[in-house]
């Protein structure tokens, strides 16, 4: 057996350990039936920007009144200066509050400046009291992005296990996909799940900013969005900060309980999207999973080359066809952990591979040499400066 047999063996290997086994948002129910009785005292804050073909989805969900499930205290919908019909198909659901963004200060990322401005109308609404005060140190606070889909009951699901944790609770969504580029994200999302380490018995080092659960007294300790103004990545510095102040960070799989649909704008959103979080995010892993993920996407390609060589007669045949099946059965196993993607995604993996690697490349340059990324029509420094 050849040496780069070993190595892929290995790799294939080490693909599992890093995954781990991340709990799910079905998971819960199984051990604690009946934990919450609905979202009494929680309050939602959704960032939304040119978000009019997806909103609408998620606000149905939380806003259903043939749920019996109690729905949230308060629905805010923070409309980040939309060039679409965002806040107008916001408010067309009753109960929500629909609030426009002030402009976006110097030293702020944009959905950072959404859920601070989210935060502060919860102040100044109808819950405060007339001394002023808020909510309360308990009061639960949510922070949905506009693509997610969900019910009442999968977000009370997630809100009692940050009732029983405390901290930060935070859902990785399933991703739904519709169009064919779309399933260039399946590789994208299974690394994800593995450099956060959502599946280790050590805990996350990252949070997925789609659904974010705490307390209004645990987001107040931290510093709130206020404390990650400039990061790109918020999602992950807001968990850092969590750590950093020893609250607990527990993050979920969403199953098919919460799923979302990312970049349905095309194969320049989606680009876009992952140029903005993947180098930063790489940078976030701690080296020894960092490691194992680094051989593992290795042995894919490797993996490819050897049925290559295979076909070509310089590997035995069975043996380049196995390790790529191999790597084909791991791969069809994971993406529908994470999402819809196709079995034929699996098969054709070299594909995404390709693109992968090409997309990490442009996050790299992008993030440490043009020290500038682009998302939703704005330039986002990727250097940290809070002037």
């Amino acid at each position: 057996m050849s040496v780069s047999v070993v190595v892929c063996v290995l790799g294939w290997f080490a693909g599992w350990l890093a995954l781990g086994r991340p709990r799910t948002v079905a998971s819960l129910r199984a051990e604690r039936p009946g934990a919450r009785n609905g979202l009494s005292g929680v309050s939602v804050v959704i960032p939304a920007r040119d978000e009019e073909a997806t909103i609408g989805e998620l606000l149905g969900g939380l806003c259903d009144v043939a749920d019996p499930t109690p729905g949230p205290d308060r629905i805010v919908v923070v409309d980040d200066h939309s060039t679409d019909r965002t806040a107008e198909v916001a408010d067309a659901h009753p109960g929500v509050e629909v609030v426009t963004a002030p402009p976006l200060p110097d030293h702020w990322n944009g959905k950072s400046w959404a859920c601070h401005s989210g935060v502060r109308h919860l102040d100044r609404g109808p819950v405060a009291s007339p001394a002023g005060d808020t909510g309360g140190a308990d009061e639960v606070m949510v922070f949905l992005d506009a693509d997610v889909r969900l019910t009442r009951d999968a977000l009370a699901e997630v809100v009692a296990e940050r009732d029983r944790r405390g901290g930060l609770v935070s859902v990785q969504p399933w991703h739904e996909t519709e169009r064919w580029y779309e399933q260039l994200s399946c590789l994208f999302n299974v690394l994800a799940v593995m450099g956060t380490a959502m599946g280790s018995r050590r805990g996350p080092t990252g949070a997925f900013g789609p659904v974010l659960v705490t307390s209004r007294g645990d987001y107040d300790a931290v510093g709130g969005h206020g404390s990650v103004r400039d990061e790109v990545v918020e999602d992950l510095a807001l968990a850092r900060r969590f750590r950093d102040s020893d609250l607990p960070v527990e993050v979920l799989e969403g199953g098919r309980e919460i799923r979302f649909r990312m970049y349905p704008g095309g194969v320049r959103q989606l680009m876009e999207g992952w140029t903005k979080n993947f180098a930063l995010g790489a940078g976030s892993t701690r080296l020894a999973r960092l490691a194992a993920i680094v051989l593992w996407v290795t042995c894919l390609g490797s993996a490819a080359f050897a049925l290559r060589d295979s076909l070509q007669g310089r590997l035995p045949l069975v043996t380049g066809v196995v390790v790529y099946l191999a790597f084909v059965a791991q791969l069809t196993l994971m993406f529908r952990q994470v999402g819809r993607f196709a079995a034929l995604t699996a098969a054709a993996y070299p594909v995404v591979l390709v693109f992968f690697m090409a997309v990490f490349v442009r996050s790299l340059w992008r993030t440490h040499v043009r020290h500038s990324v682009t998302w939703r029509g704005r330039s986002v420094p990727t250097v940290p400066d809070r002037g």
